[in-house]
């Protein structure tokens, strides 16, 4: 077992906030030679930076995830967020973070996950919708395990008569006439929603400039999905930014016409904001 000293633990973590939550895989490669440890030895090492960005108030359990990208060679940071005075069930998951920050940052084959406790049912039928399902590695205090063995007699995308899966479906090539920036343009045409076909997209602008996103991520389950709105306020904790102490100066939602669903999750988990900022909801 690697124990990351608390000065390089801090030097990591200021590393992680700085990327909101990605390892590039040159600093992965230093930091296995550093620590003298093979990569998925550093995934386990550096649960405890990524529950670091853990913000839950109702379970005082603070989990972390760090999910490896194959093609990349980075490593991306999750760890669970709650919402105070919302239902348990808007919560985003360590290793749903995880994910969706491998997602969105352009990650397209997760082959090994570490988690420091034991995923649940819900985050194991999340993992399952991953185009890299079927040679997943679960890495465990108590061992490495396949997500098979996590999950027997499963239920997925192909039950459904769904071919794609996440971070391998198409692009969407859609025009989309609306008065907002290109970047979340772009990430309305990554939205994964094979069920609903609500392209959906998030996207938070700090008062200092920063602008995070987030998309919708659905799940042959149903219930697993992410909504774009929990996207978004996950990459934006992955930032260091507390949820009631973030200085923001937008937030957009967008949808699309006919089949739109997220407009009151979205309005329901962003009272936790501070200010309760006025949701600017679009339809294409």
């Amino acid at each position: 077992m690697v124990i990351i000293d608390s000065k390089t633990e801090e030097y990591i973590y200021d590393i992680a906030k700085q990327s909101n939550g990605v390892i590039a895989s040159t600093v992965v490669s230093d930091l296995t030679k550093k620590l003298n440890c093979d990569r998925e030895q550093l995934q386990q090492a550096l649960l405890v930076v990524a529950a670091k960005f853990s913000q839950a108030p109702i379970s005082s359990f603070f989990v972390g995830a760090v999910a490896f990208d194959k093609i990349t060679g980075n490593l991306y940071l999750g760890a669970n967020l709650e919402f105070k005075h919302q239902a348990l069930s808007l919560v985003v998951h360590a290793e749903q973070a995880a994910i969706n920050n491998a997602w969105i940052n352009g990650a397209h084959e997760i082959t090994s996950i570490a988690i420091n406790a034991a995923p649940c049912g819900f985050c194991r039928q999340f993992m399952n919708e991953l185009s890299s399902a079927g040679n997943l590695s679960i890495l465990l205090p108590t061992g490495k395990y396949t997500l098979s063995e996590l999950l027997p007699c499963d239920f997925g995308p192909g039950d459904l008569g769904n071919a794609s899966s996440l971070m391998a479906s198409d692009v969407s090539d859609i025009d989309i006439d609306l008065p907002i920036s290109e970047a979340l343009k772009q990430h309305l045409r990554y939205a994964y929603v094979p069920y609903t076909q609500n392209l959906s997209a998030a996207e938070l602008v700090l008062k200092d400039g920063r602008a995070f996103y987030g998309r919708y991520a659905e799940n042959a389950a149903y219930s697993p999905s992410l909504s774009p709105m929990n996207s978004v306020l996950s990459q934006l904790a992955l930032a260091g930014e507390a949820l009631n102490e973030a200085d923001v100066e937008s937030i957009t939602l967008v949808e699309k016409a006919g089949n739109e669903n997220q407009k009151s999750v979205a309005q329901a988990v962003l009272t936790s904001l501070r200010g309760n900022l006025p949701l600017i909801h679009h339809v294409f």
